[in-house]
């Protein structure tokens, strides 16, 4: 994100203060030029389903860091990208937690059972279309005992975290089932970034030469 972009490639913007997106993304050698975290309103909408909300805010996020992008020259015609991950059982959208104590509603509500995570993935094109991408991970937890639970509060992993935890932390060892994108539980799915990405253009498997 230092320095200035190769001429041979256009700029993207990461619609994210998220570390865990950065690494993804960098872990298959794309470095944005800018993180750009985008300030909405994420509270659901009565009624609202965990995939809608998740595409919702995505896009959402997209259109609000691309107002930011607009007014600083330096990234005139990047792509914008934004995600958002929604952790859901059933109907049921799990909230972002803050509090031990909603930590904890979360794992016991998983414990034993089976629960979904979706991420909304939008990316605005430097002509300003906007493209979309929903994606959907399956996934079941063990019967966490109460021992298990207090443990795990006790680390401090839940904070911040969408359904109370992050898979690649010390909830990993909970998950007896996983259905679909692993890095999509973590924040951003890889396979439908690139594919949105190449599908716009966007030469993103030129990065990889800067990594041989």
């Amino acid at each position: 994100m230092s320095g200035q972009a190769p001429s041979w490639r256009s700029k993207l913007v990461l619609a994210s203060a998220s570390p865990r997106r950065l690494a993804l993304l960098q872990q298959i050698g794309i470095e944005p030029d800018a993180l750009i975290p985008a300030d909405i309103d994420e509270t659901p909408k009565r009624n609202e389903l965990p995939r809608t909300l998740a595409a919702r805010l995505a896009a959402g996020k997209a259109a609000a860091a691309r107002l930011i992008v607009e007014a600083r020259p330096e990234l005139a015609g990047a792509f914008v990208l934004a995600a958002d991950t929604v952790v859901a059982a059933g109907r049921e959208i799990m909230p972002k937690c803050d509090l031990a104590e909603e930590a904890g509603q979360c794992m016991r509500r998983l414990s034993g059972r089976a629960h979904r995570v979706y991420t909304g993935i939008s990316l605005i094109t430097p002509k300003g279309a906007e493209r979309r991408r929903l994606v959907e991970t399956r996934l079941r937890f063990k019967r966490l005992t109460p021992q298990e639970i207090e443990a795990y509060l006790a680390s401090g992993e839940w904070r911040g975290k969408a359904g109370g935890y992050a898979i690649q932390g010390l909830a990993g060892a909970f998950v007896v089932k996983l259905a679909g994108s692993y890095p999509n539980v973590v924040g951003l799915p890889l396979y439908e970034t690139m594919s949105l990405l190449a599908g716009e253009g966007f030469p993103a498997h030129l990065f990889w030469l800067n990594r041989v």
